[in-house]
């Protein structure tokens, strides 16, 4: 009786959280409208006297409201893609792995199914205690390849699959998200790999629609401020309005501003504040392969889809190219200096992932 009425609790609480993630958005959706009204109706048809003037402004500021919406729309029902079935544990790998009560043969299992997938990342905690037991327990030469490392093997014990390059586990979508940026409550989505071209234009879009209205508004602030407008209801929601653009403006060209650099050093905000570590060990500019490859990494390499929003970018986030990749097939390459932060960026790429210790992160 007692946990059906915790399972009810429970399920309870998760209905109400769902409901509550949306309150961030319902209050972004309020604003706009409320934007619309005041600039389309109260500005525009209202306080604006030149039919001219009008036009241009209704003209240009629907051309930017359209693109800003559509935008945020992506943003939002664009769901975070999620490794596909060949990272997962099957079924008998599953069953085998839950049954086994010796870690190290579970880190055994995990690594011999590292192997045959294309990871090159790992994680850089834990892997000096998981390897000192492995070499109790593993043949000799076995313990010779895991003296030569001590980061391990990205595991999901929630989802049961290996992690792909860049991908992490998303604890409010309770989900692994590839190349996963962040969980944004704005938008109440998870930021990754389908939807990251998408939320980097809504932010374009949004400092564009911002500064748009403070320009346009200013004038008419600025008359209403002096007297020259007569004091009516309009004037309310103009003075208020340029007070609204401001304020958004600021904080988005920020925020704006700080992705415009991730996209150029080819980072997520994770890999930002978390070096990924590779066979090779910690590279924090492991991804970055040159400003202009790294804006296509993100836009596609066709220019006239970078300001739509129509899914462009390359490949299919399970693997990315790296800079070590890169140099060893253009030398030249190692020579650049502009985006490097470290002296050890050009590495040797280990091919075999056999000499690696096993950890579960979740």
């Amino acid at each position: 009786m007692r946990r059906g009425w915790k399972m009810a609790l429970s399920g309870g609480l998760r209905c109400c959280r769902r409901v509550l993630s949306w309150v961030p958005v319902l209050v972004i959706v309020l604003v706009v409208l409320w934007s619309y009204y005041a600039y389309v109706f109260e500005l525009c048809l209202v306080t604006v006297l030149s039919p001219a003037e009008k036009v241009i402004y209704l003209i240009f500021y629907h051309a930017i409201f359209v693109f800003f919406t559509w935008t945020y729309w992506k943003s939002i029902f664009t769901l975070p893609q999620q490794p596909n079935q060949k990272f997962h544990l099957s079924c008998t790998d599953k069953e085998r792995y839950e049954n086994e009560e010796r870690p190290e043969v579970q880190k055994q299992m995990l690594v011999d199914m590292a192997k045959k997938l294309p990871v090159y990342t790992r994680t850089g905690s834990g892997g000096q205690f998981i390897q000192s037991q492995l070499e109790r327990q593993l043949s000799k030469d076995l313990r010779k390849a895991e003296s030569c490392t001590s980061s391990a093997v990205r595991f999901c014990d929630r989802c049961h699959l290996i992690k792909p390059d860049r991908c992490h586990h998303c604890s409010v979508c309770a989900v692994c998200v590839l190349k996963m940026d962040h969980h944004c409550p704005w938008v109440n989505n998870c930021i990754g790999f389908s939807n990251y071209k998408f939320f980097l234009q809504f932010l374009a879009y949004s400092v564009l629609y911002c500064l748009y209205i403070a320009t346009t508004v200013f004038s008419y602030f600025i008359k209403y401020w002096r007297g020259e407008l007569p004091s009516v209801r309009s004037k309310f929601h103009v003075l208020f309005l340029l007070f609204v653009a401001c304020m958004f403006f600021v904080s988005l060209v920020i925020l704006f501003g700080y992705h415009c650099w991730l996209v150029s050093r080819n980072k997520t905000t994770l890999e930002a504040f978390c070096t990924p570590v590779f066979t090779s060990g910690p590279e924090k500019n492991g991804f970055n392969l040159g400003f202009i490859k790294n804006i296509q990494q993100v836009f596609g390499d066709n220019k006239k889809f970078w300001l739509i929003p129509i899914g462009s970018s390359p490949g299919d986030g399970h693997s990315f190219p790296m800079r070590s990749m890169n140099e060893s097939q253009n030398p030249l390459l190692a020579n650049e200096e502009p985006w490097e932060d470290n002296e050890d960026d050009n590495r040797d790429y280990p091919e075999d992932s056999s000499s690696l210790a096993v950890e579960t992160e979740t």
